[in-house]
Order: structure tokens, then sequence, then C-alpha cells
């Protein structure tokens, strides 16, 4: 239940950062992802990755009053079901801060490389088709792989260290109470 419950706090924290308000443009995406994968079997890895579709269309359409083309979205939807399998293969029968770490890294690196890619491709008349225009597509993505590693990586560390916590709080009041 609680990776369901995180998939909602995702979608609501990327539509906050939708609003004016939003000065870190926190998203709970990544780490969410990561620890649904951890937490769910992989045939359930389809339900969050058609919600946050869902929530491309509705974020394009209605938020940012965008025409909407599936295939602008294809990388991104891609990118959720292969960080939904990165939490199921580094984290789901092994945890430790190492994993954590590294699935962080590699899902918000993965996104800024793919997002990034995508863009330049899509936004002709910003981006040239050229080595420099994707130079370009990747310094202006920058400050958003500096948010999105901050937000992933207070997420997963969040997600996956409270419970972890509570264990090794547990484990030593056990110990303690057959020591006395």
């Amino acid at each position: 239940m609680s990776a369901y419950l995180l998939i909602v706090f995702a979608i609501l924290s990327r539509i906050a950062v939708s609003s004016h308000h939003s000065w870190l443009n926190f998203t709970a995406i990544g780490g969410s992802l990561l620890f649904f994968g951890a937490r769910r079997p992989l045939r359930q890895a389809i339900l969050p990755v058609i919600a946050l579709a869902a929530l491309d269309y509705y974020m394009t359409v209605y938020v940012y009053s965008y025409p909407f083309a599936a295939q602008d979205y294809l990388i991104t939807w891609a990118w959720y079901a292969a960080v939904v399998v990165l939490g199921h293969l580094l984290l789901r029968d092994r945890r430790s801060v190492g994993r954590v770490g590294a699935a962080v890294i590699l899902s918000s690196t993965s996104f800024f490389l793919a997002s990034n890619f995508a863009a330049w491709t899509v936004l002709r008349g910003i981006y040239p088709h050229t080595f420099s225009g994707l130079m370009t597509a990747y310094a202006a993505g920058l400050p958003f792989y500096r948010n999105d590693l901050v937000s992933t990586t207070l997420v997963a560390g969040l997600a996956f260290g409270l419970p972890a916590l509570v264990e090794n709080y547990r484990t030593n009041e056990i110990s303690a109470h057959k020591a006395a």
C-alpha cells in the first residue's frame, strides 16, 4: 500500500510544481518509481506508468494548454517503466545505502540524458540538430537535473531509510529485552 501512496504523492508533487509558487521544482517521481519497483511485483509496473502517462496528458492539455502528441512522450513513458524495473532489480531483495544511492544516480541521470535528448529532437526551433545544439539542450537541463537528483535522493532516502530505521530500532529493542 505504501508504494501506491508514494505514487499518489508523486502525482501531487508534479501538479504542485506546475504552480508558480514552486521554487525548488521538487517532484517525487523518481524516488516513488524506485520504491514501487522494490516493493511491488513487476507485473504491477504498468499501474504507475499509466497513472503518470495520464498525468502527462492532463498537464500538457489542461495546465500548459499545449497540443498533446503521444510520440513526444514515448521516451518519458519508457523511462517510467525502466525506473520501476531498476528499483526491482537493484532494491527488491537487497537494500543498502550504496544500492539506493546507485539507483538514485542511475534514475536521475538517465532521465536527464533521455529527456534532454528528446527535447533536442522535438524542439526543432529551439535547438539546432547539431552536436552543439545537443550540448546546449543538455546545458539548459542542468538546473533541472540538480533538482531531480535532490528530490529523488530525498524521497528514496526517506522511503527506504525510515522503514530501515524502524526495523533497526525494533531489533535493538528486542535484543535489549532479551539481554535484560
